[in-house]
């Protein structure tokens, strides 16, 4: 069902992890300084409460993306990656260099 040749496969399989690596280290960091917080002053602890919104934000963004990379990496070892899960359509190698874990070519993407 892959359209894609192996060295692109392997290619491909190999920046998924790499950036699961980046995205585990990423979340790690933010779930470090989610903990951190110790303020007794109430200016510093609204501040914080503020900053904790973005952070907890940008982890969930991130866990998204990482339902996304395994989900990506099944495909691969399934044999469909590189196909769209809606139509069937080979997915352009171009669409797969900038967004390498979608699974729907551009017409079906939402």
């Amino acid at each position: 069902m892959t359209q894609l040749p192996a060295e692109a496969l392997s290619r491909r399989k190999a920046q998924l992890i790499a950036r699961l690596a980046e995205l585990d280290q990423r979340l790690h960091g933010i779930e470090d300084e989610l903990l951190s917080h110790q303020s007794r002053d109430w200016e510093e602890m609204a501040t914080e409460r503020e900053n904790d919104e973005v952070l907890t934000s940008i982890g969930d963004d991130g866990r998204a993306e990482l339902r996304m990379i395994f989900a990506a990496l099944a495909r691969l070892d399934a044999g469909s990656y590189g196909v769209c899960v809606t139509c069937a359509t080979p997915i352009a190698a171009e669409r797969l260099d900038l967004l390498p874990a979608t699974p729907f070519c551009r017409d079906c993407a939402p």
